[in-house]
């Protein structure tokens, strides 16, 4: 047994939660993933993986020897990059989740600057507002905004969007302009942003002189991605708040119209985010470095052309 080649293998089947993922992932039979695994609880004479016909989950002798591998793992990857990081370019697959209109408006834009650098790595982007679990699908970053709740994971902040309440000509015409943030709450239709992980519509927010008052829209209409969630003011449908740079365009060409402007939302902060268990390739390294210095610190409407 390739005690070495047997632990990386069971890592893999904890972090992807399926043998048949994990041996994908490694390109290997699904079969031989199994018994390298098999041979590895032998030696230890315990059972790291509790097996079903539907799932795999680990055993908490599995989960200890999980952690303590994986920092030895670790180790012995960064003492390899190390080594070859001064003869051999970054390359590989990297794996990158991002909210819809971020990928859009911000980091798509700005790719071929990275293309270009490193022509080896392979970008698979993964695009919406779905929050993800990064071992389970074995995503190597996340791009997002918003507070950072999961103490196990990494961050490195990017900068701030600012953000704004806007509207279309049409719906000003029926309901007229509001002129302060409580005339929301008489008549007025807001549509709400909705997140995943709870399900929750986001409450309008205005801050002026360092005083935060919140808004709740009634359930009238509410939308869960971002470009949607646009779209549903350009058509008139009601009230949003979203980023200054998604609605740019819009407000160009007179789509949309900003109101309220004395009491803009808080700036909203961006993060790259990754498992602090899982060892920084060199291909990451070098997009989080490229990112940080190309991410715009202050997001505004002049991004969106």
């Amino acid at each position: 047994m390739n005690q070495l080649q047997a632990i990386k293998a069971f890592a893999r089947v904890v972090e992807m939660g399926s043998f048949t993922r994990a041996a994908d992932s490694l390109d290997v039979p699904n079969a031989t993933l199994s018994k390298m695994v098999k041979e590895l609880e032998n030696h230890l004479g315990t059972r790291l993986l509790q097996r079903t016909t539907r799932r795999v989950t680990v055993t908490p002798e599995g989960q200890d020897y999980y952690q303590q591998t994986s920092r030895v793992i670790n180790d012995l990857e960064d003492i390899d990059s190390a080594l070859n990081a001064t003869h051999s370019k970054p390359r590989g697959k990297l794996r990158i989740d991002i909210g819809s209109s971020t990928a859009t408006d911000i980091l798509i834009p700005a790719l071929p600057d990275f293309i270009a650098l490193y022509p080896d790595i392979t970008l698979e982007l993964g695009v919406s507002d779905h929050s993800i679990d990064l071992i389970g699908n074995h995503v190597d970053c996340v791009i997002r905004g918003g507070n950072l709740d999961d103490s196990s994971l990494i961050a490195r902040a990017l900068g701030h969007a600012e953000m704004i309440t806007c509207v279309s000509p049409a719906y000003l015409k029926l309901y007229g302009v509001p002129a302060y943030p409580d005339e929301l709450k008489n008549g007025h239709r807001l549509v709400s942003y909705v997140t995943h992980h709870n399900s929750r519509a986001v409450p309008f927010k205005f801050m002026q002189d360092g005083e935060l008052i919140e808004i709740k829209a009634e359930q009238r209409f509410n939308v869960n991605e971002s470009n949607a969630h646009l779209a549903a003011a350009v058509a008139g449908i009601g009230i949003i708040q979203t980023f200054t740079y998604c609605a740019a365009a819009g407000l160009k060409t007179g789509e949309l119209i900003e109101i309220l402007h004395d009491w803009r939302p808080p700036v909203y902060p961006f993060h790259v985010v990754y498992p602090q268990n899982r060892h920084m390739t060199q291909r990451l390294r070098v997009f989080i470095d490229w990112l940080v210095t190309h991410f715009p610190p202050r997001l505004n409407g002049t991004l969106a052309k």
